[in-house]
């Protein structure tokens, strides 16, 4: 990956926002957006952030040097090699926000590829999600273990599951699928033999199953490009090894 993607808090909090015209507008109305309070460079030693957007590059350079040495992290405006972080094109489905990054590369390909899912994914996801973070206590509770709990929600949140984000309703089913369609998905364990090295062919069950796997089991030649498609805390181990008793396995051979 180019970057690490985070999603930072500045609710409250000062962020430097430095230039003139709509560039500047644009990203002040984003802090603002977010709860930040945008301010001029005389109070960086208020902010963790800045944002320059000055047309004359030498002027861009030099304020950002000066923000980067008061030890804020700066983005300018179309110059990515100045950049500490850049801004996706984000997708506000509140709480739920997706970001789609081309590292500065293409701002008009991110745009479009968030308004290409913004037809997938319905007006009511938030308050899904909402829905999810207000039942934690009773999750906990209908499954005290880590490892289940996120294998019933699995199976939930999976396509055509109980609680589809793709389909509309799915805040009003929590309840009723917490009192009594909830269920963990056996412990298993599940033998694939890729036929490329090209992450682009797996098959929807390979992907679906990756996803999803507590732990990994791989042959030496899997490349990383196909590892990179399990989860990131799912447990990764070489061949020859006993896999665990518990969870979902996947073992990936060439």
């Amino acid at each position: 990956m180019h970057s690490l993607p985070l999603f930072h808090r500045i609710a409250g909090s000062r962020v430097v926002v430095v230039g003139e015209g709509d560039m500047v507008e644009a990203k002040a109305r984003l802090v603002e957006r977010a709860g930040g309070i945008p301010c001029g460079e005389t109070e960086a030693h208020h902010a963790r952030l800045a944002f320059v957007a000055l047309d004359d590059p030498k002027a861009a350079e030099a304020t950002a040097l000066r923000l980067k040495r008061a030890g804020l992290l700066v983005n300018v405006a179309d110059r990515p090699e100045f950049c500490d972080f850049t801004l996706p094109s984000v997708l506000d489905r509140d709480p739920v926000l997706v970001a789609v990054s081309t590292g500065g590369a293409s701002a008009g390909l991110a745009k479009h590829l968030r308004l290409r899912l913004e037809r997938f994914l319905p007006q009511t996801l938030g308050e899904l999600a909402n829905a999810l973070n207000s039942a934690r206590s009773a999750l906990r509770s209908r499954f005290p273990d880590a490892a289940h709990r996120r294998q019933a929600l699995d199976e939930a949140l999976g396509e055509n599951g109980a609680l589809d984000p793709l389909a509309a309703g799915g805040a009003e089913r929590v309840a009723e699928w917490l009192a009594g369609n909830a269920s963990v998905g056996s412990d298993r364990i599940v033998d694939l033999t890729l036929t490329s090295d090209d992450p682009e062919d797996l098959t929807l069950r390979q992907a679906r199953l990756l996803g999803m796997a507590d732990t990994v089991i791989h042959d030496e030649g899997v490349p990383v490009t196909i590892l990179q498609r399990a989860r990131a805390d799912a447990l990764r181990r070489k061949l020859p090894c006993d896999p665990p008793e518990e969870g979902l396995t996947v073992i990936l051979r060439t």
